[in-house]
């Protein structure tokens, strides 16, 4: 077997590969042999059919089907032989196909980049520090309160932070607009739900009442038909309800799995979760700013073929995630390119960081990190045992903690410095970081 490799460009090459005439005839002869073994043509037993018959009725597709396994064969021992690291299928050319000549074909495709991590020391890491403080579960304890609210019918004027039941009819320039009318429909005031104007001007209203309100829809709104219109609406108050907190009891302790221990149970209870909640919002913080340095530190060419790959898979998640009728495919790649790329380029990063420091999954940081997540269940034992009974999501776990222990090689050469900061702010998303 000849073989021949062109680099065309950074990551893509073009190997020629030649196959004796030999090796092909061996590959057809073995098919029409296995083929004349089974063959039932009328006139012959099986078995008895002369190779001339098999050979005029199956050679073709014996031959095809011999050619089309000879350069899969033939690629593999290539690029090994070659030293190559394919990133993707190729795209083979036939040069010589003929019967009675030695195969000759083009094989085009991509490899994966080869480069060595490094300017670890030259990435930069704001670490965050803050503790939960009393004040902090208290403001939690708030906002739980607030999401459990329960609303009763009042006979006052509305206020904000009431929630109406109510009908309205939109109109423009006295016609109907479509999604503009709804029956029975619940509002919180103050919510921000509706377009500016239309909330503000139902404060006052009173169960019974009929109000015609004129607010403007803004004028980057999404349907861009109704983009920068005054409408009119009909709205029919048909309740005013007034939101009542949930009392700090044993019932409200109970919604969230705290059957003992009181306020100071609940409180010990909250604080644990919210302290969890910090580790996980600092650790993230501190990986997408160490991700970022890296990619930063080691710009590299990426295989387009592998960005292709990782686009497809965001089309899946993104139909999977929103649902409709729409196929993947028809969703344009372009929406999904510059996250794919990144994906890409963090991931070759990881691998290599991964192969160049010889790391593995530490055993001890797999066990600690599932009996964290288990703490949050009522049955922290039960999760324990599901996930080392479960190999794709123990799997999981262990590719996690694969890319905990990256981190860690970066941070240990890295620039850190440590912020103190409010409990608000260290579990406040952080901005999503820009493309590679």
């Amino acid at each position: 077997m000849q073989v021949s490799v062109e680099s065309t460009s950074a990551l893509e090459r073009r190997m020629t590969i030649g196959v004796p005439v030999e090796r092909i005839e061996t590959e057809v002869n073995k098919r029409l042999q296995q083929t004349a073994s089974r063959a039932k043509i009328p006139g012959f037993r099986p078995g008895k059919v002369p190779m001339s018959v098999i050979r005029q009725r199956y050679e073709a597709a014996a031959r095809q089907e011999a050619l089309g396994d000879l350069i899969q064969a033939t690629f593999y021992e290539a690029v090994v032989a070659e030293k190559l690291n394919p990133a993707g299928a190729p795209a083979v050319e036939p040069k010589v196909f003929e019967k009675g000549k030695d195969l000759e074909y083009v094989a085009t495709f991509e490899v994966f980049p080869e480069f060595k991590v490094a300017g670890f020391d030259s990435i930069e890491i704001e670490r965050p520090q803050a503790e939960v403080a009393d004040a902090d579960v208290d403001n939690m304890l708030d906002i739980l309160r607030k999401q459990n609210t329960r609303y009763e019918n009042v006979e006052r004027a509305a206020e904000n932070d009431d929630q109406l039941n109510m009908d309205f009819v939109g109109k423009i320039d006295g016609e109907v607009f479509a999604g503009g009318s709804a029956k029975g429909t619940q509002l919180v005031l103050g919510s921000g739900r509706m377009i500016p104007g239309f909330e503000e001007a139902l404060v006052g209203v009173k169960a019974g009442e009929e109000r015609v309100i004129t607010p403007t829809f803004p004028e980057d709104y999404q349907n861009l038909d109704l983009a920068g219109k005054t409408a009119e609406f009909t709205v029919t108050v048909n309740s005013v309800a007034a939101p009542q907190l949930p009392e700090l009891n044993d019932e409200f302790f109970a919604q969230f799995g705290v059957q003992e221990g009181g306020l100071e149970g609940f409180r010990a209870e909250v604080k644990k979760n919210m302290e969890r909640e910090l580790r996980q919002a600092i650790k993230t913080k501190v990986k997408n700013q160490v991700m970022e340095g890296l990619v930063s530190a080691n710009p590299i060419d990426v295989p387009k073929a592998l960005i292709d790959n990782e686009v497809n898979r965001l089309r899946v998640q993104a139909v999977q995630q929103f649902g409709g009728n729409i196929k993947p495919e028809q969703l344009p790649a372009e929406m999904f390119q510059e996250q794919a790329k990144r994906r890409v380029v963090l991931g070759l990063i990881v691998a290599e960081v991964v192969k160049q420091y010889e790391l593995k999954p530490d055993d001890a940081r797999v066990r600690e990190l599932i009996e964290e997540m288990a703490s949050a269940y009522q049955e922290p034992e039960q999760v324990v045992s599901w996930y080392y009974k479960n190999d794709e999501q123990l799997n999981e776990v262990r590719s996690v903690v694969l890319e905990e222990q990256v981190v860690d090689t970066v941070l240990q050469q890295a620039k850190v410095t440590d912020k103190s900061v409010s409990y608000e702010e260290a579990v406040k998303p952080a901005e999503a970081p820009q493309a590679a």
